[in-house]
């Protein structure tokens, strides 16, 4: 699916930021929102909990809800509520991570707080988003943080190709609520025991697709996470040979100017990566 046949099924342009609420207003959102979510499945709302406990709820709820339409008042609660929670959190710009002379760097932290162009989303095949409420993989955590919008898109996207996306493949969204302007979506490879020939080419294959479409995208910049490497089991070391090796090789091709982000969460991650960097002499 090219870019300009993926902008006539979602919209593509920039998303509008909310202004920041103040916390009584943080407060007053919350209510408003859980209050539609728990109408959805048929139940009463009851406001004496703390706030967190609240907040998780109405991630709990999202994470089963199937995708619909939402209603724009509604939705404005939400990106009202969901763009405070981005700016509280920290938003790391892009000229806040060190990038070398080769536009090429780790940076280890949550991905959602990334102010960078794209932000890549480690998807499963039905490209909905993780629906285990409250599970912390980075499915689930993107699309909790983005918006319910999220879901909707890649249910577009899911719709119109009428089958499950292909491992290797990419696809394009807005990030909504989430610092970055676009979330590309790939499906990598499920491996058990030692990856074989297919599934090493199938996961150069998804950061190859995520920077032909970001560059499509006119991106400036890109973060991968670790696609892979949790429960579709790819071995860590491998994997991150891959990634750079195919984040080089591209660039090298294209003479392309992309900034390139590898995002680590674990320590143990930061630590491969930058070795590997290191022993190709551009960290």
């Amino acid at each position: 699916m090219t870019l300009k046949e993926t902008g006539k099924i979602i919209d593509l342009t920039p998303y509008p930021r909310p202004a920041v609420l103040t916390n009584e207003q943080k407060e007053e959102h919350c209510n408003e929102l859980l209050k539609y979510l728990l109408k959805e499945q048929g139940l009463i709302a009851a406001f004496n909990a703390p706030y967190e406990r609240r907040r998780e709820t109405i991630r709990r709820l999202m994470n089963k809800r199937m995708p619909h339409p939402i209603p724009q008042d509604i939705l404005n609660i939400q990106d009202s509520l969901f763009w405070t929670e981005s700016v509280e959190r920290g938003i790391a710009e892009e000229r806040d991570v060190s990038l070398n002379s080769c536009g090429i760097d780790v940076w280890q932290g949550d991905i959602t707080r990334l102010g960078v162009d794209c932000i890549v989303n480690a998807a499963n095949s039905a490209l909905l988003g993780c629906f285990l409420p409250g599970h912390n993989c980075i499915d689930n955590v993107i699309h909790s943080f983005a918006g319910m919008q999220l879901r909707d898109d890649c249910a577009k996207l899911i719709a119109f190709q009428n089958k499950e996306e292909e491992c290797g493949g990419a696809k394009i969204t807005r990030a909504y609520n989430l610092p970055s302007k676009y979330v590309l979506h790939t499906v990598g490879p499920m491996v058990a025991g030692k990856p074989t020939r297919e599934e090493r080419g199938a996961l150069r294959s998804c950061y190859i697709s995520c920077l032909n479409l970001a560059e499509e995208a006119g991106a400036k910049s890109i973060a991968f996470c670790c696609i892979s490497t949790g429960v579709f089991n790819f071995p860590r070391e491998e994997a991150a040979e891959i990634a750079t090796g195919a984040v080089l090789n591209w660039k090298m091709r294209h003479k392309s100017s992309l900034k390139v982000v590898f995002n680590t969460f674990l320590h143990d991650d930061t630590e491969i990566y930058s070795s590997i960097l290191k022993l190709a002499n551009i960290h």
